[in-house]
């Protein structure tokens, strides 16, 4: 088996969970970076001798990465845990110029500590509206570090089969499920009906005007839908500052197309920037 870790990662733990079971595993984690790197702290892989699940970037750094891992599981892993530094030099035959600090630890009897470590915070997303863009938004997000709540007023409108690292509600009304998303959560408004868009936001000035844990809402929509938006947002009584705080249209800059796919990615790109501004300036 060779995957990577753009896979779920849930997904991926349990099928490291059911490779602890059948043969000895090494995991491969990046602990530090010097300069330029392919991957920084945090990435992972586990090796065995005949599988691989997850990646620490590629290339010829993953290639002796693996083998040192393998090497290691072929002496019977003496030691819990061992420590190394490769150079992303000519020797390696990759010009990155920087470095790399991994730790390789003996999966086992540790699983769950080692379980605990990888799990990476989800950062929560409100997805208002199962339409063709918001069902391509799900599968592009599926695989990132985001926990989805998806919403819709619609019956029938989510897929039959459960998604890892989504939630699916039916809302009537379908702003009332503004009141019980998660703090934090960066959300989207991209409903079958202008009204109902109009009312989630309007519902989210409310809570952040009550509680300030929304800091980012998005809207989907033209610029003249925006124009008329803030006038009926005026008109309900929030101030020019607090309309100010909606951002329409959604996705990040630069990225043309209107097809649902395109503006998918070009959401998720902006939720990306967003999570990693976010935990910077955590």
């Amino acid at each position: 088996m060779h995957e990577t870790n753009k896979v779920d990662l849930v997904n991926a733990l349990e099928r490291l969970r059911a490779a602890v079971r059948q043969a000895p595993v090494c995991l491969v984690e990046v602990v530090a970076t010097q300069g330029s790197a392919p991957r920084g702290p945090g990435a992972w892989m586990a090796v065995q001798a005949e599988g691989l699940i997850g990646t620490i970037g590629g290339g010829h750094l993953e290639w002796e990465a693996t083998r040192l891992a393998r090497a290691w599981l072929a002496q019977g892993l003496p030691g819990p845990v061992r420590s190394l530094r490769l150079a992303l030099g000519p020797s390696l035959g990759q010009c990155c110029g920087g470095a790399v600090d991994l730790r390789l630890t003996a999966v086992g009897a540790a699983y769950g500590a080692v379980l605990d470590r990888l799990q990476v915070p989800h950062q929560p997303v409100a997805l208002f509206g199962a339409g063709h863009v918001g069902h391509a938004l799900v599968r592009v997000l599926q695989p990132l570090p985001f926990a989805v709540h998806w919403v819709d007023s619609r019956d029938g409108m989510f897929p039959a089969s459960p998604l890892p690292q989504v939630r699916c509600e039916h809302s009537e009304p379908v702003h009332a499920a503004v009141r019980d998303l998660p703090a934090q959560a960066l959300v989207l408004v991209m409903s079958f009906s202008h009204t109902e868009d109009l009312d989630i936001v309007a519902a989210c000035l409310r809570r952040q005007r009550e509680r300030g844990d929304l800091p980012f809402v998005g809207l989907i929509g033209s610029a003249t839908k925006w124009a008329v938006f803030q006038r009926r947002l005026a008109q309900r009584g929030f101030s020019a500052a607090e309309i100010a705080h909606i951002t329409c249209p959604i996705g990040l800059p630069g990225i043309p197309g209107k097809e649902p796919e395109v503006i998918a990615i070009a959401v998720a790109a902006q939720l990306l920037q967003l999570r990693a501004q976010q935990l910077a300036a955590a």
